[in-house]
């Protein structure tokens, strides 16, 4: 009886809680999530298409509502009346279900993300979360990946080679970015002893993974950049080389969907990144000090969280207005060459230290024993990295880039053929007026008869 009353008065797991959420309130949540993805798009078009232009000592958007904040819901409202286009050979089935595989992922990946602690919504006491699975970080890997589905039959469904190419530069970019991105997840998971997004931010009381894992957090970060399709890492699109990519033969509402399923998908991947290394919803040191810990509970850490969430979205707006696009080749030379095999590195030396901490038995100097031999090793293996090198006697002129210049004989011509025989017309002809004035000037006397009774010019002609 003891035992029974003893589990009876144990506090109630973060799963047992969402377990026991009346319906109402799971629909309550449902619709929040879906207005937080929708208002998170409008706003992010408008504030990306804003600090852009001030990047570019531009205004930006400045007519529709306050200060132009309401241009994106204008341009919404017209997507929704635009015409529709559709093409004659497009595959009309798939070419309708694309966008919304596209879209649908986006918004399922928001159900695990943790945005508060226990609260009380309307007398009912639950968590600012819809559910907490035990695979949770798995899910926001899944649901990005189904997503790019869409993008796939989207391009290919259209009957137009520009977005096929888009399309399959699409399936090569989730290949490449997907194993780097699920890799830099490994050593969080290793840290928090979970696949929970809810374990994942309680292992944080201590310390961000943000500066425990610095390696992760920068490779998550990189293909996090890379899986949601976003400069400089736009390949899919590509509007200066595919017209606009996957999505050119879309119009209307369709391609308002695969613009809202891009943002939602930033919206998702920023919380995520946010959730695994910047301790989720609980606030950053200096606040989380006050009051003895007043700032994370309540409603307060729904404004970290949304405050580190817009740290990631300002990230995505800065590289676009800064890099350019990358080439298709050091684009997936970063995935393959430089993000998986320094993620296999870190995998490594993070087991290994884990393995050394977790035993009794070896001494603190043998600690830093095995950190040093790690990091030499690590220097001599980027020592034996061949560096490459363009040949000397290989006979093609080079830039200082190394990349080969075009064969010089290939030199424009300057003056065109029609030119050219204008010009040598005009020699001819001046050449013709010399001769007749030299035989003017030679008079009757510089003439004599031939055979034929005609008359011969003594000079030159």
């Amino acid at each position: 009886m003891t035992s029974f009353l003893a589990q009876a008065q144990e506090p109630m797991t973060r799963a047992e809680v969402l377990a026991d959420d009346p319906v109402w309130l799971i629909l309550i949540k449902v619709v929040a999530l879906f207005g937080f993805g929708v208002l998170m798009t409008l706003f992010m078009i408008n504030w990306e298409r804003k600090v852009v232009a001030r990047m570019q000592h531009r205004t930006g958007p400045n007519r529709v509502g306050p200060n132009g904040w309401l241009q994106s819901l204008a341009d919404g409202i017209k997507l929704a009346f635009a015409e529709e286009i559709i093409p004659t050979s497009a595959d009309r089935k798939v070419y309708w279900l694309a966008p919304v595989i596209s879209a649908t992922p986006a918004f399922v990946a928001f159900s695990v993300l943790p945005f508060g602690p226990q609260v009380s919504m309307f007398g009912e006491q639950t968590y600012l979360q819809l559910v907490d699975l035990p695979v949770g970080v798995l899910v926001v890997l899944a649901a990005s990946a189904v997503g790019v589905y869409g993008i796939i039959l989207g391009g290919w469904a259209s009957g137009s080679p520009y977005p096929l190419l888009g399309s399959l530069r699409s399936a090569a970019q989730v290949i490449s970015y997907e194993i780097a991105l699920g890799l830099s997840l490994f050593a969080v998971v290793l840290y928090a002893g979970s696949l929970s997004t809810g374990d994942i931010v309680d292992a944080q009381q201590g310390g961000w993974f943000a500066l425990l894992l610095l390696p992760s957090f920068i490779i998550f970060v990189i293909s996090m950049v890379g899986e949601t399709n976003r400069a400089p890492f736009d390949l899919p699109e590509a509007e200066s080389e595919l017209v606009g990519g996957f999505h050119t033969e879309y119009s209307s509402l369709k391609f308002a969907l695969f613009f809202l399923a891009e943002y939602v998908n930033m919206v998702v991947l920023s919380g995520f990144a946010v959730t695994l290394f910047l301790g989720g919803y609980m606030a950053p040191w200096p606040i989380s000090a006050i009051g003895d810990g007043y700032f994370n509970t309540g409603w307060w850490p729904v404004l970290w969280f949304v405050a580190k969430m817009l740290i990631f979205l300002f990230l995505y707006i800065w590289l676009r207005g800064t890099l350019p696009r990358f080439r298709y080749d050091q684009f997936m030379r970063l995935g393959w060459k430089v993000l998986i095999p320094a993620n296999l590195v870190w995998i490594v030396m993070i087991a290994g230290v884990r393995a050394i901490n977790t035993s009794t038995d070896v001494t603190t100097g043998q600690k830093v024993i095995f950190g040093a031999v790690a990091i030499l090793l690590i220097v001599l293996l980027s020592l034996l990295i061949p560096e490459k090198r363009v040949e000397e006697d290989s006979g093609v002129p080079t830039t200082g880039g190394g990349y080969p210049l075009p064969p010089l004989d290939l030199e424009v011509p300057k003056l065109t053929p029609r030119q050219a025989a204008l010009e040598r017309e005009q020699r001819r002809r001046k050449r013709a007026e010399v001769g007749a004035g030299a035989s003017t000037a030679g008079g009757s006397s510089a003439t004599t008869t031939d055979g034929t009774g005609k008359e011969a010019d003594d000079g030159n002609v």
